[in-house]
């Protein structure tokens, strides 16, 4: 497959567990192209294990596929939407500039409907006046709030505490902007999805989530507690994060842990599946592949819809 394509990017998407970095790196490798990564939380460095990177996936054929948005911030920091546009956006430039095809690939519905189709977004500073205000609210309460201004996509913003008044501290700064051109255009990205059935979905969670264990996820996150990383500032990550640092603090049993961990990645897949469907009925076209199908037929559907004149 030779450029110039028919799209300025291929994107690959899923839920947790369905493949899709397998496939988007074999796509890279038989494109020469570079991966720039969709995914919220394996941009801080030294979370690999509970993140799911896996980057020993990176390599094909003996070559190492060049991926970006990936390691570059420290964990503890936090990481928002706004800064991920706009990494994004100078990693595609530069994909672009080497005249290779990038391939996006990741689980993060709102970060990727966000750079497919530009979403008009701010640089937001901490407003201390709101957050004490809101400080003593209750969760349910802050989510009534957070509803007055938008109507709830992404779940994850009302998780916490933490992350609802983030939210509502977004969406009060954002309501008093004028209306002025988005920043960013959208792209026009063939978009594959990989689908697979419920039960499969969540006999594949389980077996990798207890394979992680087994990598040692769990000294992973001691490590970053030894580090100095506050544990307020893990939990807020969620998922692996949140109920393994539980755990530590003695909180939560193991076994605790470990059963609460996996109903809420189910979940979670659930919710990821949810934003997709949402990005469809929001007009973008996914194409659903299913896992089952061999690599060698994705990368066959692909490259039929990306050559010249299709």
């Amino acid at each position: 497959m030779k450029a110039p394509y028919a799209y300025d990017s291929v994107c690959i998407l899923g839920p947790t567990a369905c493949g899709k970095t397998a496939l988007a790196c074999a796509l890279a490798d038989e494109v020469q192209g570079e991966i720039i990564s969709a995914d919220s939380r394996q941009v801080y460095r030294g979370m690999d294990i509970g993140t799911g990177k896996d980057l020993s996936e990176y390599v094909v054929n003996g070559r190492s596929i060049p991926y970006h948005l990936i390691d570059i911030r420290d964990a503890g920091e936090k990481y928002n939407l706004y800064e991920y546009q706009h990494d994004f956006h100078e990693a595609f430039s530069a994909v672009c500039d080497r005249g290779r095809l990038p391939v996006i690939c990741g689980g993060s519905g709102l970060y990727i409907e966000a750079v497919l189709k530009g979403f008009r977004l701010f640089d937001v500073a901490p407003n201390p006046e709101l957050r004490r205000r809101l400080q003593h609210h209750s969760l349910e309460e802050l989510t009534r709030l957070l509803r007055s201004y938008k109507e709830l996509h992404n779940t994850t913003d009302v998780d916490s505490v933490q992350r609802a008044i983030r939210a509502i501290e977004i969406a009060e700064y954002t309501s008093r902007m004028p209306a002025d051109r988005q920043e960013f255009e959208g792209l026009n990205s063939l978009i594959v999805g990989v689908e697979v059935d419920r039960d499969t979905r969540r006999q594949r969670i389980s077996s990798r989530l207890e394979a992680r264990f087994a990598q040692g996820m769990l000294d992973e996150v001691q490590g970053l507690l030894d580090r100095g990383i506050q544990s307020d500032d893990l939990i807020y990550y969620g998922l692996e994060y949140k109920f393994l640092t539980r755990h530590l603090l003695g909180e939560i049993s193991y076994r605790q842990m470990f059963d609460e961990l996996e109903i809420a990645i189910h979940q979670f897949a659930k919710r990821q599946m949810t934003w997709f469907r949402g990005m469809e009925r929001r007009g973008l076209k996914i194409h659903w592949l299913p896992w089952e199908m061999p690599t060698d037929e994705k990368l066959g559907f692909i490259a039929q819809h990306i050559a010249p004149g299709c």
